[in-house]
């Protein structure tokens, strides 16, 4: 199978030259034991989508469903991981958020290009276009934005931006906001182009056997999530 996704630490990102990840070694398990060999490429999100609209690659993780997406893929019956989705401020930043989004509505936000953060906060950015809005490629380059002043907020998945900042060592000087925006469900999806439906039941099944014999949850505890 070739399966295209972006860098996302810790979901998939590669060190050493090697792809690790919670979502990656999920994937690759699942695909073990459906007895296919897993072929990954890490690409910006966009183009990763693109591909696998076109037909051109296989599938792609870990996905938000929405409508527009539901049109090319085929996304997994079982969950892959479920994400949360929190902003981030510089730690000395007079902000505070008290679930509202619209108060939020003079600050700059950091987002990366093409990726959703689910119906709620996309919605909420579609129906005000006239937000400031700063655009990157990375989680990692929109907390180094973050963090140099480029923008006021950052919108990001919580496990994903932890992770980040304890690798970059700036845990000291960013912290989350409360309430989080909203917790939502990530897939597998398959590029309907491939006619993989097969495919994706065998993938289905293995998944809910690895939560059945606990491989899942010692996969995801591996990574502390």
């Amino acid at each position: 199978m070739q399966l295209v996704t972006l860098q996302y630490p810790p979901y998939v990102y590669e060190e050493q030259g090697e792809i690790r990840g919670v979502a990656f070694e999920l994937v690759k398990e699942a695909f073990r034991r459906g007895g296919y060999g897993l072929e990954v490429r890490l690409l910006p999100w966009g183009r990763a989508l693109q591909l696998v609209e076109n037909g051109e690659a296989d599938g792609v993780f870990t996905l938000f469903k929405t409508a527009e997406r539901e049109r090319f893929a085929d996304f997994s019956e079982e969950v892959l991981l479920e994400q949360s989705i929190s902003l981030f401020v510089r730690h000395d930043a007079p902000i505070e958020f008290n679930g509202e989004l619209d108060t939020l509505l003079p600050f700059r936000f950091g987002v990366v290009r093409n990726v959703s953060y689910g119906e709620r906060f996309d919605g909420w950015l579609s129906r005000h276009p006239e937000i400031a809005r700063d655009l990157s490629h990375t989680g990692e380059a929109n907390l180094n934005k973050l963090v140099r002043g480029r923008f006021d907020i950052l919108v990001s998945n919580s496990g994903g931006a932890h992770f980040i900042l304890e690798r970059l060592g700036l845990v000291t000087r960013v912290r989350a906001l409360r309430p989080e925006i909203q917790r939502i469900p990530s897939y597998l999806a398959f590029s309907k182009r491939r006619h993989l439906e097969s495919v994706r039941r065998v993938f289905d099944k293995a998944l809910k056997s690895m939560h059945a014999d606990g491989t899942y949850q010692r996969i995801v505890a591996a990574y502390g999530m």
